[in-house]
Parts: structure tokens; C-alpha cells; sequence
């Protein structure tokens, strides 16, 4: 199928059905499809050929939303690029991933495209106008075409340009749900992650292949999500760890109605079990799986199930494999599998991902007898402490479980003499000392693993996919150590 074209058949099946509601605005999947065909006719007008491919920066807008679906169905891709970046790095994306001369962005992040080399920026006022729709016929479906570009997270440099293909999109929102059905009643979801993120536009594009309705928080704000939540009766969300964090904190959760919500899907970074136990507590009327997955396959590629949840062994586990999915653990030196409960490589192959055979993803888990991963970290976040290589997630984990630490983080530091030392940074609930934590470790790590500098924070330096700036925290640590 054309990528383009999947809300057509809501839109002439049932125009009046809520696609959208984002801000004070509710938008019908009617009104829509003639933004998505406003936009592709600007796009075409503008020179935007089949095969271009197109920046779009801003948040989850009308625009963007309407951009993504408008590029590939004149056979062009939306390249989507987080709006918070700067100037150069917005430079630098545009030309990783090859982008035209022409580009899309909201009216706040304009001029910064400009600046960063787009020689023409189209607004929503070019392209979502109240004037006649243009004819813009669909292009012909070209399974190798790129439809859509991601960015990796960049955590270790330049993020990567992932470019995903119509066949491998259009098979990806057909397993993640059925088609559009007049007769069949559109289930409310929130989307709260960032839009520019495989969770927000892959999640968004199998809502709208469905007919669904997607209430969304352009920027997340826990006190506005519990707002939402019940003024929209939404039933599902996906949830990083730490926006599932601020809303169970947030002083309206004990008198918000959530009876409404019935799934909570989280995932994107490591969730601590005493988290998802105080959240399943609280709200135990709603299924919670883990996903996890990454940009290049295109989302999970395992999930822990809500049944999963209630077995104490299986917290702190992502799951197993989804069916169709192969998966090795594997010595990142050598390639070759590691015997079960070893931490190694996550290699991944299935039908999903954007390249072809085995993906070494650089993250690290181990997997259970039975089949379930539990996540270490990334490869590239592994501390190297005298020879002595381990994952901050295993050290995060035994820090957690002190009673002082509301939140914790760990990094290496750079040392002339070992390499790398455990550096932790602490959200403490009351005063806490590095001897305090080390002790507390004792009988949960090995010496090795034990914190070594420690500073008390107000705040984890999280990412806003909910991921911990690791060089962001080895420096503060550094410095304030």
C-alpha cells in the first residue's frame, strides 16, 4: 500500500470520526485526508520529486503528521528530526541523510531549518491553507522506496539516518493492527512520546491504518496527561519509565479517574521493578507489557506480557522474542552465544528489521533457561573498570534498592590508573553518603561494581525518549565529584 493513502478509507468511510485531537483541536478523518492532500500538492508544487527525501521538524502537529503521510504518497519520504535540536545538528542530519533543498517545519523552527541550509521552509500556513485542494494524485506503491527516515538515538555520536522502505512499513503497520471497519468503534490511545521517535510515528501510522483515535501531548507534562486521560477516556498509552514515574508522583494521580485506561505499554529504556510494581499497585485494573525494540527493527522485538507481570521472577525482564523473531546473545569480541544467565550482544534477526540478516544491536542482556532477555545496557555505555567490563544498568539496579535513592544513574569515569571508575549520580530521598551505598552493595554486586564517586542531584539527565545522557552524567560526575 501507499503509506500515503491509509486514511483514505476512514475518510470516506467515516469522515466524521475523530482521528486526531491535539490541543483544543479535533480533527475528523475527513478533514485530515484533505490536509494530507493539501500538503502533498505543496510539496509537488514546491519541487519535492518521488524518491526526494524531506526534513520535518516540529512536534505532533497537524503539519508533521499530515507531512509524513503527504511525502511518500507522491513517492517522496519524510526524513523527522527532533525539533530540539540546534542549528548544527540539525546541519548535520540534513545532510547525513541526504535531504532536499526543501523542508517542512512549524513556525517556531522555521528559521533555525533555514539557518541549518533549507532554501525553502514550508509552514503550515503554505501548506494546511483553507484554500480549494489541489489535485495531487497518489503515487504508484514502490516497495524500495524509502517512505519515511528515523534517526538512532545518536547516544555514541552523529545519530544514524534509518531509512525505512514502504514494503517494510506496510508490513509493519499491518501486524501492529486491522484496517479501518466502519462498524468497528475507534479505540482512544495518548501519544505522549516525542513524534520523531519509531514508538510516536509507527504507533501513530498503525492508529490511523486502524481508524483509531490518537489524543496527543505535544510535549509530555505529567499533570496534563492526567488531565487528558479521563476528559478523553483513553484507553491505551506507551509510556517511557520515566513519564510512568512523574505521573504515579504527580500529586493528582490519587484523585484522577484512570478506570478508562486498560493497557499501558513502556518501554525505549530500562524500567526498574520497584517502579512498575508501585504502578501495578496502584492501577490494577490495567494489563502493562514491556516492549523492547530499537529504530532499525522498526519497534519491539520482544515483550514481557501482562501475564508475565504477575510471576516476581519475571520483573526486570523485557520478555522473550515476538513470534518471528530470532534472537542471540552472543560475546561482542568473538560472536560467538554465551551460555544462558551470561551477559552479551543482543543479535536480531527478523523479518522487521530495515537491513538484511543478523542486527547487532549493541545493546547487552542475558537470557534465562526460559527464554527470557533482561537488558544490561548499551555495548557502548560498558564500563571498563581495570579489565573488569559490566553494564551502569546492574549497578543502577543494586543502588535502587537502598532506601535513600529515589532515582539513580551511573557512567564510567575516565582514571589514569584503572580506566574507568563507577561513578553514580543519586536523586536521594534523605542524606546518603558514598560509603552508605557501597555498603548497601555489598552482598548485591561484586567490589568491582561498587560506586566509586558519587554526587546527590535534583534530577537524572534524562533524554526525552526517556534514556540517561551517559557522557552528559560522566561529565557532571567529573566535575562535581
Amino acid at each position: 500500500m501507499n503509506i500515503g493513502t491509509i486514511t483514505d478509507a476512514a475518510a470516506i468511510g467515516d469522515p466524521d470520526r475523530v482521528a486526531l485531537i491535539i490541543g483544543k483541536d479535533t480533527i475528523g478523518y475527513g478533514q485530515l485526508a484533505a490536509a494530507v492532500q493539501r500538503c502533498a500538492a505543496g510539496l509537488a508544487a514546491n519541487g519535492v520529486a518521488a524518491g526526494s527525501r524531506v526534513a520535518v521538524v516540529d512536534g505532533g502537529s497537524l503539519l508533521s503528521i499530515a507531512s509524513v503521510l503527504a511525502a511518500p504518497r507522491i513517492g517522496a519520504a519524510a526524513a523527522l528530526m527532533n525539533p530540539a535540536l540546534t542549528t548544527p545538528e540539525l546541519r548535520a542530519l540534513m545532510q547525513n541523510a541526504g535531504c532536499a533543498d526543501v523542508a517542512v517545519a512549524g513556525d517556531a523552527y522555521a528559521t533555525r531549518l533555514q539557518e541549518a541550509g533549507a532554501s525553502r521552509v514550508l509552514t503550515a500556513a503554505d501548506l494546511l491553507s483553507d484554500s480549494p485542494i489541489p489535485a495531487a494524485k497518489a503515487a504508484a506503491e514502490i516497495d524500495d522506496r524509502d517512505a519515511v527516515v528515523l534517526f538512532t538515538s545518536g547516544t555514541t555520536g552523529l545519530p544514524k539516518a534509518v531509512g525505512i522502505t514502504t514494503r517494510q512499513l506496510s508490513a509493519r503497520i499491518r501486524g501492529m493492527g486491522q484496517a479501518f471497519r466502519a462498524d468497528s468503534r475507534p479505540t482512544v490511545a495518548m501519544m505522549c512520546v516525542p513524534f520523531f521517535h519509531v514508538g510516536g510515528s509507527l504507533g501513530m501510522l498503525a492508529s490511523l491504518y486502524s481508524g483509531n483515535t490518537s489524543v496527543v501531548q505535544e510535549r509530555f507534562d505529567a499533570g496534563e496527561w492526567l488531565r487528558l486521560v479521563p476528559e478523553h477516556r483513553v484507553r491505551t498509552a506507551f509510556l517511557v519509565p520515566t513519564m510512568l514515574q512523574r505521573i504515579r508522583d504527580h500529586r493528582d494521580f490519587t484523585n484522577t479517574d484512570l478506570t478508562s485506561l486498560i493497557a499501558i505499554a513502556y518501554g525505549a529504556a530500562a524500567a526498574p521493578v520497584p517502579l512498575v510494581r508501585r504502578a501495578m499497585a496502584a492501577l490494577p485494573h490495567v494489563a502493562f507489557a514491556n516492549v523492547f525494540g530499537q529504530t532499525e527493527t522498526l519497534g519491539a522485538y520482544t515483550s514481557l506480557l501482562p501475564e508475565d507481570h504477575r510471576d516476581p521472577n519475571r520483573m526486570g525482564s523485557v520478555g522473550k522474542p515476538l513470534p518471528g523473531v530470532e534472537v542471540r546473545v552472543v560475546d561482542p569480541d568473538t560472536g560467538a552465544d554465551v551460555d544462558a544467565g551470561v551477559v552479551g550482544e543482543l543479535w536480531v534477526n527478523t523479518s522487521q528489521n530495515v537491513t538484511e540478516g543478523w542486527l547487532h544491536t549493541g545493546d547487552l542482556a542475558r537470557r534465562d533457561i526460559d527464554g527470557y532477555i533482561y537488558p544490561s545496557g548499551r555495548l557502548s555505555d560498558t564500563i571498563n573498570r581495570g579489565g573488569e567490563k559490566f553494564g551502569p544498568i546492574e549497578v543502577e539496579e543494586a543502588l535502587r534498592t537502598h532506601p535513600a535513592v529515589s532515582d539513580v544513574a551511573v557512567a564510567g569515569i575516565t582514571d589514569e590508573e584503572m580506566g574507568q571508575r563507577v561513578g553514580a549520580a543519586v536523586v536521594a530521598r534523605r542524606p546518603v553518603t558514598l560509603d552508605e551505598l557501597r555498603s548497601h552493595c555489598r552482598d548485591r554486586i561484586a567490589y568491582f561494581k561498587r560506586p566509586e564517586r558519587l554526587i546527590v542531584v535534583d534530577h537524572i539527565p534524562y533524554s526525552e525518549t526517556g534514556k540517561v545522557s551517559r557522557r552528559q552524567l560522566a561529565a557532571l560526575i567529573a566535575e562535581n565529584d
